[in-house]
């Protein structure tokens, strides 16, 4: 596909590095900011009510703005109603749910919420859920006590990268079961874990158990032409197979380690799960690749460039289905689909899959992939008949007697 332009699905006020979905909810939970430098730019996370407009079409309005004070959050996981943001060297926990207006008043006097946002009123006004629980016009007469707010509470934080210069956190997941929380920084070290894959800076794509180092992962045996040191994996993720319950399948990045005038391509690799084999690896582009996602369902990969493009390939073949060259105008920091079902209904519509992405450039933008028609097999087999009947009529017409 061409250079083309993707509407924004939603501006935030401040540059965004993290993107997540939450299908208990139906919530897109987006976060960033400006840092502790002075100049003005604000750090918060946003909640943002996603719809469905007609069959393929999406609008964003947001629901409520959490304030992080001078610190930006870089990455983040949700599960559960538990956010876990990385917020410069800590692991920031907080506790968010749906609220009625009732519940936020009662809250607010509890003294437990700390936040200030705005929710999004049916009548198209906008209200402050802050400390003094009053709307900017000090009046909440004509509030609903059913309007729908979001209740955030920062219930925890701790240490989690311990780099005398400079700490910060580079990311962090909940385990499938939501019992683990897992954190990454520069330190070098992982935290709260017993068993998963990591890779780094040092060539490493490394697999634990426990604390011990299980095996590493050589992704490069499969291409004989590339020297060992000449590329570093950037992300790993794990995915679903589709239709193969207990299967799994580790997907892996591999750009380049320096550049060159004329650059040479970054992979994918798939790995089967379970026995961590290289099943096979694509290139994927010259640009360099920034972030990695995979679908719950494990049929579709998003990858964002350094350069604001934004890709969407098939799992099983690595194959490129859907990209857009330049998308955003700097770098892509992160990229989330758009489940399978949100709060129990189809939220992607007739689209066969959606990718949302976020760059440095505040914009939550949209790649939606519309689902192809597939003529039925018995419909195809019919065209066939008819097609060779056709074609013998032909040829007895032609030659007399050619059957």
């Amino acid at each position: 596909m061409g250079k083309k332009k993707v509407p924004d699905l939603y501006r935030a006020p401040f540059p965004l590095y993290s993107v997540k979905v939450d299908p208990d909810t139906g919530l897109v939970i987006i976060a960033g900011g400006g840092g502790a430098s002075k100049t003005g730019i604000k750090n918060a996370v946003h909640f943002l009510d996603l719809q469905l407009v007609g069959e393929y079409q999406h609008s964003a309005s947001l629901l409520h703005s959490h304030d992080t004070d001078t610190r930006a959050t870089m990455n983040m996981a949700v599960g559960k109603g538990v956010i876990a943001a990385g917020q410069d060297g800590t692991c920031c926990l907080m506790q968010f749910k749906q609220c009625t207006q009732k519940e936020a008043k009662d809250a607010n006097k509890d003294g437990k919420s700390k936040q200030q946002g705005n929710a999004r009123l049916r009548a198209g006004k906008g209200d402050k859920c802050g400390q003094d629980g009053v709307t900017p016009s000090g009046n909440m007469s004509d509030m609903k006590d059913e309007t729908i707010h979001i209740s955030v509470t920062a219930s925890a934080e701790v240490q989690s990268d311990l780099n005398p210069q400079d700490p910060l956190q580079k990311v962090v997941r909940f385990s499938p079961d939501q019992s683990l929380l897992l954190t990454g920084g520069t330190d070098g070290h992982i935290r709260v874990w017993e068993h998963l894959v990591t890779v780094g800076r040092d060539f490493a794509c490394s697999v634990w158990s426990g604390n011990q180092l299980s095996m590493s992962l050589k992704w490069h045996e499969t291409m004989s032409q590339i020297d060992e040191k000449t590329y570093r994996y950037l992300a790993c993720r794990f995915g679903k197979v589709e239709d193969q319950k207990d299967a799994l399948r580790l997907y892996t990045v591999q750009i380049p380690h320096k550049r060159d005038r004329k650059p040479p391509p970054c992979y994918l690799t798939k790995w089967d799960g379970r026995s961590l084999l290289a099943m096979l690896t694509a290139p994927c582009g010259t640009e360099v690749i920034s972030s990695l996602a995979v679908s719950d369902s494990g049929t579709f990969l998003g990858l964002g460039t350094v350069t604001g493009s934004v890709a969407i390939y098939i799992a099983f073949s690595l194959q490129r289905l859907y990209y857009v060259h330049e998308s955003h105008g700097i770098v892509v920091t992160d990229l989330a689909f758009l489940p399978h079902s949100m709060k129990g209904k189809n939220i992607k519509g007739n689209n066969e899959t959606a990718l949302l992405s976020v760059a440095v450039d505040s914009r939550c933008q949209l790649h939606r992939v519309a689902r192809r028609r597939y003529f039925p097999v018995w419909l195809v087999l019919f065209f066939c008949g008819v097609l060779v009947v056709g074609v013998v009529l032909l040829l007895q017409h032609l030659f007399p007697g050619f059957i």
